[in-house]
């Protein structure tokens, strides 16, 4: 697939994962800084998402992670969806986005 196809995969996700809010902080996943990684395989049907949390030990970080996969499987419907999860590099601040911030009142 061309690069523009990819491109506009992964736009569609990300645009699915907006929708996907930290209940703790009340802000998407997106915005804030969660999702490093998106890998769509349209011919083999997989997608694959490299996410992390704020903290190791979020108190949500199943619940956000199961929300994640299955705002991926709505989108992509019948793909293979695999999210795991990384604390590298470690989440901070600076990863939320100026839409984030603004949320925030940042």
């Amino acid at each position: 697939m061309n690069g523009t196809g990819q491109d506009e995969l992964i736009d569609k996700a990300l645009e699915a994962l907006r929708f996907v809010d930290d209940p703790e902080v009340g802000l998407n996943v997106v915005d804030l800084g969660l999702i490093y990684e998106i890998e769509i395989d349209p011919d083999e049907r997989q997608v694959g998402c490299l996410m992390t949390f704020t903290t190791e030990f979020c108190p949500m970080g199943a619940s956000i992670q199961q929300s994640v996969t299955e705002a991926l499987k709505m989108t992509f419907p019948g793909a293979t969806v695999q999210v795991n999860i990384t604390f590298e590099p470690p989440w901070s601040q600076a990863m939320i986005s100026e839409a984030g911030r603004m949320f925030l009142g940042r």
